[in-house]
């Protein structure tokens, strides 16, 4: 609305409105935005970035992206499978390659270091 350049009281006059109604959730957009870039292969790191653009509150992140959670290891396994196949890189540029292509989707140095530890390059 703001891009329309409706006036911030008549945006904030909506916006309360479809609160009380049930209609405007910030909880519900936050679930359902991680879930969505989880499904897209995305990291932690990317989907808090992605929310903290959009202007959710830190607090709602905390609750729906825990960084350190067991799960991302699996996802971020299923995403390297996914781009690069079952075959672990053989040398230090492959490996640099997807660690690069890991990074940019938002998974942490750990969690890539951690996958990619059992290729032994």
């Amino acid at each position: 609305m703001l891009a329309r350049e409706y006036p911030e009281t008549v945006i904030d006059d909506v916006l309360v409105e479809l609160r009380q109604h049930g209609l405007q959730s910030d909880r519900r957009f936050t679930e359902s935005f991680v879930h969505v870039r989880e499904q897209r292969g995305c990291g932690p790191l990317r989907i808090r970035a992605e929310l903290r653009e959009r202007g959710v509150a830190v607090e709602l992140i905390d609750e729906f992206v825990d960084v350190n959670a067991l799960s991302w290891g699996e996802r971020l396994a299923v995403v390297r499978r996914k781009r690069f196949g079952n075959d672990y890189p053989r040398d230090y540029r492959e490996r640099a390659r997807q660690a690069r292509f890991l990074r940019h989707r938002g998974f942490t140095t750990e969690q890539i270091r951690d996958e990619l530890k059992a290729s032994g390059a």
